[in-house]
């Protein structure tokens, strides 16, 4: 189960909704070993795409030197689909990396950049295998 905070979940929302309609795309970190979302850190879409999403090489090598040095990991890593429902793709499968990462899918296809419902899930996945699992939303900044 992912356990978010209220604040962690509405940044990520609004910032899919920002840059609908290109997919949005960032990293929560957390202390390393600790499995808890605290610091949200949006990343730009190198690709500029509707259909696709992309870290730039450069700022995803600082953001992990950067989450070395805070003794942190990637705890969520997320994106949007913005007409798509909030499932990964083949392509978001095959980039999977991160084990022990929550991967959340948010989909902007039913609201765009405006107020309206969200599809926002969380997913394992590990050596292709996609499981999805369940969301706590609980109070916090």
């Amino acid at each position: 189960m992912l356990t978010i905070t209220q604040a962690l979940h509405d940044q990520i929302v609004a910032h899919a909704r920002a840059d609908h309609p290109d997919e949005a795309c960032g990293v929560i970190a957390g202390p390393a070993g600790s499995g808890r979302p605290e610091r949200f850190i949006p990343m730009l879409n190198a690709a500029r795409s509707p259909t696709f999403y992309e870290f730039d090489s450069g700022d995803l090598l600082k953001l992990y030197r950067e989450m070395d040095d805070r003794d942190e990991e990637p705890v969520i890593i997320y994106h949007s689909h913005t007409a798509t429902e909030a499932y990964p793709s083949r392509t978001d499968i095959s980039y999977a990396n991160e084990p022990g990462a929550h991967y959340v899918l948010v989909s902007t296809a039913e609201c765009g950049n405006d107020e309206g419902p969200v599809q926002f899930r969380s997913f394992r996945i590990v050596d292709g295998e996609v499981t999805e699992e369940e969301v706590e939303i609980v109070p916090g900044t």
